[in-house]
């Protein structure tokens, strides 16, 4: 009972994670013109519509399709079906790692769904503060990277026996 429990809070936690990206990218999608800025938070976040073409930063924008659709579609799939059965199959995987990976899995699902439907990905957000800025970005890339900081923050934590069995 406590391994389904365990596959059932993976199986939330990645859906929630494409859920919330897809969400978001249809009501861009519906309401927010391409190249359009909508200032939020004092100017500090800004809501804009791209289509990028590419993976991180449009790497891959101008590449054969041959080439975009194994390195931008089918690598991804394999890499993220492997992440899931390391998941759902691995017991002794620290709760951070587990939880990590799972928003990772889910942000990748995300943008794959977008590259595959679409042959781009939408991203909206912009954040500027002070010198710092972002580029633009979606919520897949939000999960992606709180994904990573979790697995970042296991690897800082004392090793303990508390496992997600």
């Amino acid at each position: 009972m406590k391994n389904a429990i365990r596959i059932f809070l993976i199986i939330l936690t990645v859906s929630v994670n494409i859920g919330c990206d897809q969400v978001s990218k249809t009501i861009v999608r519906g309401r927010v013109s391409y190249g359009e800025r909508i200032p939020l938070l004092d100017r500090h976040l800004t809501l804009t519509k791209v289509e990028n073409t590419g993976a991180f930063l449009s790497l891959g924008n101008a590449w054969p399709p041959l080439v975009k659709n194994t390195l931008l579609l089918a690598l991804p799939i394999l890499a993220l079906l492997a992440g899931l059965a390391y998941l759902l199959f691995s017991a002794k995987v620290p709760r951070l790692v587990v939880l990590g990976t799972s928003f990772i899995i889910g942000g990748g699902i995300g943008n794959l769904i977008d590259q595959a439907t679409y042959g781009s990905v939408t991203d909206f957000l912009h954040i500027r503060l002070g010198l710092f800025q972002t580029g633009i970005f979606n919520m897949a890339d939000v999960s992606f990277m709180v994904g990573a900081g979790l697995i970042l923050l296991n690897s800082f934590q004392k090793k303990d026996t508390s496992q997600f069995t």
